[in-house]
């Protein structure tokens, strides 16, 4: 018998959730009268990635759940600084080259 699909056999597909259920289902879990087990029950999700995506809510606050290759703001900012020092560095290099080759030339 082969699997048509293209999930290897014994192994589950990944679900992907939406930034909105993310934020509904961590706010749902906070609720006095429902809780993180009762959530995740309800939800059809395990109560550990509920808790998981509750702390990155808490620790990115609203840049949470951006998805993937999706950067903070400050996360962009320090890409583009560290693309400039590394131009700045190519720039001092070639300078520095240059100075050698002139002065080798001079003697």
């Amino acid at each position: 018998m082969t699997n048509s699909s293209s999930i290897p056999a014994g192994q589950k597909s990944r679900r992907k959730h939406s930034k909105e259920f993310k934020e509904q289902a961590v706010a749902l879990a906070r609720k006095p009268d429902v809780g993180y087990r009762k959530a995740a029950l309800d939800l059809g999700i395990s109560e550990s990635l509920l808790r998981k995506w509750a702390d990155v809510s808490d620790s990115d606050g609203r840049e949470a759940f951006r998805g993937h290759g999706v950067r903070t703001e400050q996360d962009a900012k320090i890409a583009a600084l560290e693309r400039e020092v590394r131009i700045l560095r190519e720039e001092r290099d070639i300078l520095k080259k240059a100075t050698e080759f002139f002065v080798k030339e001079r003697k």
